[in-house]
């Protein structure tokens, strides 16, 4: 075993993230102003590196660990070895970061020297001698000082820099397709089932339309997930602190960063050239949803009852598509109906966050406590109150007339609707179901049941049963 010093690299290596980059994001999400103006400065690397960190400190306690480099660490200094930290990133996070281990050498980025590569290498060789320490790292710019070092300690392959090294230690590392499609939050993809309504609702049943609104929900799939990946890197420190979402990829340290921001550019592309492919309307509709959702991830979701609202168009906007994607009008009827039912949903989301929370504290990153959750459940009410009430008032317009001969069984119609309103405001209220109200709509048996009464006496009172039975045993 050996008896040199320990010296790890910390980002990538000790830590399963980077530093500068969670910096970066976080200061885009706490002063995006002052984290914008300090990119004047990338030509300075340390100078860059050293405003970064005081624009967007870290707290070092959240960061993700590697546990095999950790392991390692402590059975060094067991073994009465010094153990070290050799950064790029600048000392005012590498110290504290060394503290919070109890690490008592530093070496890091500081008085304009950034500390990488060749810089590194001759730090080391300065302090120990050549081949005097062993090295961990992950990178390809490690291969300058794992040159110097008695043992080359690799985490993951590290862009093949470690290649004809002898005395090599392998510690696994990367990340894998797995991790980066949850980043994604294919389950959320279920959302834009929302899509169909203006075809169900227009009753424009055809082949050629159900294919364009499937497109339409790939472009939407892609968008959100675009933007759900913004919000995580945005929020990973405020996810850190979440009893749930903890897990995420990004915060779990599970898939670095710019893997993250390269699958991000990936489905911005992917949406918005789909969209193009299906109309000019539809490129329009999608570019403000990622906009918005933009805006959403930035600002406007700390902002209370605001929040709510955007939700709620975020949602609506969803319907809009639909209508792009398929060139079926998009009845202003349907669209005043549905919105005060997202509004209603968002409150359920935010009493869901409130009431599976382990304190009285605001929600991280949200401007709401448990006290608001009486506010919260008055609003929800109003929304649901205020949907039932243009639904009816929708039975007497022409286009309801036109639609569905049998006006009487849209009134009937209001009992399911607001039997599986009340049962999602229940839920939420009480905890006791999925983060976001939409997917867990989508797997609650019983509130698919009440989905599929609404939609059976529709298609009823369209007539549309009958016709349908006609065709197939006529």
């Amino acid at each position: 075993m050996s008896t040199k010093p320990l010296v790890l690299d910390a980002d990538g290596t000790l830590l399963r993230t980077d530093m500068l980059l969670e910096g970066i994001w976080k200061g885009l999400g706490t002063d995006p102003a002052a984290t914008l103006k300090a990119f004047s400065l990338i030509g300075d690397r340390a100078a860059f590196k050293a405003e970064i960190a005081r624009v967007a400190p870290l707290r070092v306690d959240l960061l993700p660990v590697n546990g095999d480099i950790a392991a390692m660490a402590v059975e060094a200094k067991d073994a009465g070895r010094e153990v070290a930290i050799a950064s790029a990133s600048d000392i005012s996070l590498v110290q504290p970061l060394a503290d919070h281990y109890g690490i008592e050498r530093v070496f890091a980025s500081e008085n304009g020297v950034n500390l990488k590569g060749t810089a590194k290498a001759g730090a080391l060789v300065a302090a120990y001698g050549e081949k005097g320490f062993d090295y961990a790292g992950n990178d390809k710019s490690d291969r300058k000082i794992w040159d110097h070092s008695d043992c080359a300690i690799v985490v993951g392959n590290a862009g093949g820099g470690a290649k004809g090294l002898s005395n090599v230690v392998k510690v696994n590392g990367g990340w894998s397709p797995r991790a980066v499609l949850k980043s994604m939050r294919p389950h959320q993809w279920v959302k834009n089932v929302l899509l169909f309504l203006p075809m169900i609702a227009a009753h424009a049943f055809f082949l050629e339309t159900f294919l364009a609104v499937c497109l339409g929900i790939i472009s939407f799939s892609a968008a959100a997930s675009c933007i759900y990946i913004v919000n995580d890197l945005l929020d990973i420190e405020a996810d850190r602190l979440h009893v749930k979402k903890c897990k995420r990829p990004f915060a779990a340290g599970t898939v670095p960063i710019p893997i993250g921001m390269l699958t991000c550019a990936a489905l911005g592309l992917i949406a918005l050239g789909v969209a193009a492919m299906l109309s000019t309307h539809m490129f329009g509709v999608v570019a403000f949803y990622m906009s918005l959702s933009l805006a959403y991830s930035l600002r406007l979701k700390r902002m209370r009852w605001i929040d709510i609202m955007v939700l709620a168009s975020l949602y609506t906007l969803r319907v809009v598509a639909g209508a792009a994607a398929s060139g079926v009008d998009a009845s202003v009827f349907m669209l005043i109906f549905i919105f005060p039912i997202f509004i209603s949903l968002g409150c359920v989301k935010r009493m869901t966050e409130l009431a599976l929370a382990k304190d009285e504290n605001p929600l991280p990153g949200r401007g709401y406590a448990r006290r608001d959750m009486g506010d919260l459940l008055n609003m929800s009410a109003v929304g649901m109150v205020g949907a039932l009430v243009i639904f009816f008032l929708y039975s007497y317009s022409d286009q309801a007339l036109a639609l569905y001969p049998d006006q009487w069984l849209l009134w009937v119609a209001l009992l399911p609707i607001a039997a599986w309103l009340y049962r999602m405001i229940k839920l939420g209220y009480l905890g006791r179901m999925d983060y976001d109200p939409i997917v867990f709509a989508m797997s609650d048996v019983r509130g698919i049941g009440f989905l599929l009464i609404t939609l059976s006496l529709l298609f009823y009172a369209a007539g549309l049963w009958s016709e349908w039975y006609g065709r197939l045993f006529g």
